[in-house]
């Protein structure tokens, strides 16, 4: 894999004149990236992050290395994901921009319930519970969170200025989540991906149509770009994107042969020979992207029984982790 010219090191990086990346390795579950616009003293920031402690710890970095960024103007959550926008409250003087769709959703977030699953006191969901508690409640601090929803919402396309520059902001949406936005800065030939992009992890489709993501990577790629931060992993090239575009192909490919075989969403992601992906971080979330294809292809599930596929997901990697295990024994016995 060619390395990027930007080390994968966690906090702020300038990526162009007064464009930056906040990333957050290994940028696993909760783990992500976050960016910064500045321009003739005006400032936007792109998402926060997994809790007011690490979206603090952030800000206070920006505002060391960019002075302008003391007071952000505006800020984008790219979508309702939480750790994309559990910090806002630090800006709330700030005008928030979202997708009409990813706003809403971001003001019906539970917080309560959020707070209960991290802290493992909702009992009732088993394995799903631990899987949750196992790859993020134990590292992120949600409590006390003061909620804090978009201000102004759009749909399709908004262009902005930011001191002097152009930015765009694209709603490539539904397909990570209802709304996905990416913000384009063309002078910079630059983007910032939110979660339609997870470099060297894998992605995880919670809305789709998938066809509206394969259709959302064509469109990056046919975009004049050289720089793309993604949601989270190390600063990505056009080559991650082709990547995560095959993947999805071959994932939906391989869904609907199992799918009309009659064979049910969770062994038929037990059943996938990933190869190559298995390598990529987080290579459980193939549970999630099946189950949405079931769903898509016509299955119908229980309302909120989505939190359950993090069960699925944690049977996966206990699958993955025997056969490993069964694999280095044998290679023991052998030797």
């Amino acid at each position: 894999m060619r390395m990027s010219k930007w080390q994968f090191t966690k906090g702020l990086h300038e990526t162009g004149d007064g464009v930056y990346a906040y990333l957050q390795p290994d940028g696993s579950w909760g783990w992500s990236n976050a960016g910064l616009i500045e321009s003739q003293g005006e400032t936007l920031l792109v998402d926060t992050l997994m809790g007011v402690d690490i979206t603090r710890d952030m800000l206070e970095e920006m505002r060391r290395k960019v002075p302008q960024s003391a007071k952000i103007d505006r800020l984008v959550n790219t979508h309702a994901n939480a750790d994309h926008f559990l910090g806002n409250e630090l800006v709330a003087g700030a005008e928030i921009i979202a997708g009409k769709k990813a706003a809403e959703d971001i003001a019906a977030t539970n917080m309560a319930r959020l707070e209960r699953i991290f802290a493992k006191e909702e009992t009732d969901l088993g394995e799903a519970g631990e899987f949750l508690y196992e790859t993020m409640g134990q590292y992120f601090d949600v409590s006390g969170v003061t909620l804090t929803p978009p201000n102004r919402t759009f749909e399709g396309e908004l262009d902005l200025m930011v001191g002097e520059k152009l930015v765009k902001l694209i709603d490539l949406g539904p397909a990570h989540t209802k709304s996905d936005t990416i913000v384009y800065v063309p002078g910079d030939r630059t983007i910032f991906t939110g979660d339609l992009l997870f470099n060297e992890g894998t992605p995880v489709m919670w809305a789709g149509p998938v066809q509206n993501w394969i259709d959302a990577c064509d469109y990056m790629l046919n975009l004049d770009v050289d720089v793309i931060v993604p949601g989270h992993g190390p600063i990505a090239d056009k080559a991650s994107v082709r990547s995560q575009k095959v993947y999805f192909e071959f994932v939906r490919d391989e869904a609907r042969k199992r799918y009309d075989a009659g064979m049910g969403w969770e062994e038929a992601a037990r059943d996938m020979v990933l190869g190559e992906y298995a390598k990529w971080l987080d290579a459980e979330r193939i549970v999630g992207n099946v189950f949405t294809l079931y769903r898509e292809f016509g299955e119908t599930f229980p309302a909120g029984y989505e939190l359950h596929v993090y069960g699925a997901m944690s049977r996966w990697r206990d699958m993955v982790r025997d056969a490993h295990s069964n694999h280095d024994h044998r290679n023991c016995n052998h030797a």
